[in-house]
């Protein structure tokens, strides 16, 4: 590579950024709705809890341990297009996973979107009902159909009788199939026929499919800041979020409106959710494209210590730090709630797949917009005062979602999310820039954001799954607002009791540019110069005497 190619700053973040946008399009098109796949293969809530929990819990675990990976510039694109390919690949895997019950697809399908039969009747669910669509006698036969094309032993016999006669039964009742049952709160999918081995193998293509998801960040985030670094433009890295937001809210409304247009079943075993994967693996092989011009660059001294433990004592010793960071591991806990089963609950609710996909695209748009007005809201409002806002906003959604009356509301209720998800990472950013030491800014953000953050979402995802299952949705949504707004309370009284000390962060004064400086950026250098001149005078004074 010639040197002027190395120093084309300019190029690199053009391509960090068509990265970044494909990497989100390709991320929105999939996780999103992970949790609704597997509620369509049957697994019930708390299975799917489980796997969220692990998926977050790998992420948070494996974060760390990512700066051990080769730092050669060869093998550094090598692990990038192997672990593009390999999340690829793990994506695809869950498609290839049969349902636990052969026709569990069909309870959350629209009856009139199978094949075969386009004409076929369906009864959506009232207001306070759950919308599991009533199969006609017509869907009766193309299940059937389906069943011996798929080569799965069907129901003959009085079984077969059995089973639709109690359809037509909760028909006449006016419910849905799986409605009414107290066992499960009908959030149980399917027969309550699963096996060990469906569960398995969705929990290995999961696990795997975040570890190298994780390995990919980690690297190509490092190599590019390690790059900017070299050539001392770090400042322009901190706006490239931006990118991968854009790409995410455009990648989940576009596989959304595409899936929508399908059948409920692409061919006899393979059923229309599965394209949401197959949008994932496409994008992220034109990602693969881009990574080969991506700037990769290895600094000579290479520092092979793990600064997580380092990370963790700065956060211990500072007692305002502590506090955020319990802040953080409880958002990450109400969080999981909203991730892994809001989705379930707008399909209860009659609710297509585009308003799923306009949904994250509306908090996602939400959080640029506010961006634009950073500066301004933290100039005029203290930290604690942000903070406390950010958490009641985040208690409101989650309340609201317990009362979700239309699919549409949740379009509303998304916007609150500027305010409960990105001002209160811009206050915790802040608080971890004043506490760090150099070079540690970046091992205190992933920190928080891997251990905390995930770790407080993987233990939300445990114990959610089992709230759904014996208590239901609105239950877990209550129950994670009452705990948010039970801290908010107490983090008020524990902020007003610690001292009000501003510190200053020498490391980030040296390194701030003055075209982009507010007024506590003034602030903290007019104190520095002060005490410049306060510690030459009193050393002069010294000298004299």
């Amino acid at each position: 590579r010639s040197p002027r190619e190395q120093w084309d700053v300019g190029r690199a973040l053009a391509l960090s950024g068509l990265f970044r946008l494909l990497q989100g399009a390709g991320k929105a098109c999939a996780a999103p709705f992970l949790t609704l796949y597997l509620r369509h293969l049957g697994l019930p809530a708390p299975l799917v809890g489980v796997v969220a929990g692990a998926k977050h819990l790998a992420a948070a675990l494996w974060a760390p341990l990512c700066s051990r990976c080769p730092r050669g510039r060869r093998k550094r694109r090598l692990l990038v297009a192997g672990s593009l390919l390999g999340s690829a690949g793990a994506s695809l895997l869950l498609t290839l996973i049969p349902p636990a019950g052969g026709d569990a697809g069909y309870k959350y399908c629209n009856a009139s979107q199978q094949p075969g039969d386009r004409g076929a009747a369906t009864t959506a669910a009232g207001p306070g009902t759950s919308s599991y669509r009533v199969l006609s006698a017509k869907t009766t036969k193309t299940t059937a159909d389906v069943l011996v094309a798929s080569r799965k032993p069907t129901l003959t016999g009085s079984a077969f009788q059995g089973l639709f006669g109690l359809t037509d039964r909760l028909e006449k009742k006016g419910r849905g199939v799986g409605e009414g049952d107290t066992k499960t709160n009908g959030y149980l999918v399917g027969p309550s026929i699963w096996t060990t081995s469906i569960f398995l193998m969705v929990l290995g293509a999961v696990v795997l499919w975040e570890l190298l998801a994780t390995s990919l960040e980690w690297t190509v985030d490092e190599s590019l800041y390690e790059f900017l670094d070299f050539v001392d433009a770090t400042d322009r890295y901190g706006k490239l979020w931006i990118w991968n937001y854009l790409g995410a809210s455009v990648g989940a409304c576009s596989i959304a409106i595409f899936v929508d247009q399908l059948n409920c079943f692409l061919s006899s075993t393979i059923t229309r959710l599965a394209a949401h994967f197959y949008g994932y693996a496409l994008l992220i092989t034109l990602s693969l494209l881009v990574s080969v011009f991506f700037p990769i660059h290895v600094p000579k001294k290479t520092d092979r210590v793990n600064k997580t433990t380092k990370a963790l004592a700065l956060l211990w010793s500072d007692g305002r730090a502590i506090l955020y960071t319990i802040t953080v591991f409880f958002t990450g806990v109400a969080g999981s709630a909203v991730h892994n089963f809001l989705f379930w609950q707008m399909q209860d609710r009659g609710s297509s797949e585009l308003y799923m996909g306009l949904s994250v695209a509306v908090g996602l748009l939400a959080e640029i917009l506010l961006y634009f007005f950073k500066g301004k809201l933290l100039r005029t409002f203290s930290s604690s005062k942000i903070v406390a806002v950010s958490l009641s906003l985040l208690a409101v959604q989650l309340l609201c979602y317990s009362f979700l009356w239309t699919a549409w509301s949740v379009l509303l209720i998304q916007i609150l999310s500027a305010f409960s998800s990105g001002a209160l990472w811009w206050v915790v950013n802040l608080t971890v820039d004043d506490i760090a030491t150099p070079g540690m800014e970046r091992s205190l953000h992933a920190v928080l954001q891997g251990l905390c953050y995930g770790g407080g979402a993987s233990l939300g995802s445990f114990a959610g799954g089992f709230v759904v299952k014996h208590f239901g949705l609105a239950v877990l949504y209550r129950a994670c607002c009452v705990c948010l707004v039970l801290w908010l309370f107490l983090f008020l009284i524990v902020q007003s009791k610690l001292p009000q000390q501003k510190k200053i962060n020498y490391s980030r004064l040296l390194a701030a540019d003055s075209s982009d400086m507010s007024d506590s950026d003034e602030n903290e250098r007019d104190w520095l110069v002060k005490a410049m001149k306060d510690e030459s005078f009193n050393r002069n004074c010294g000298n004299v005497v």
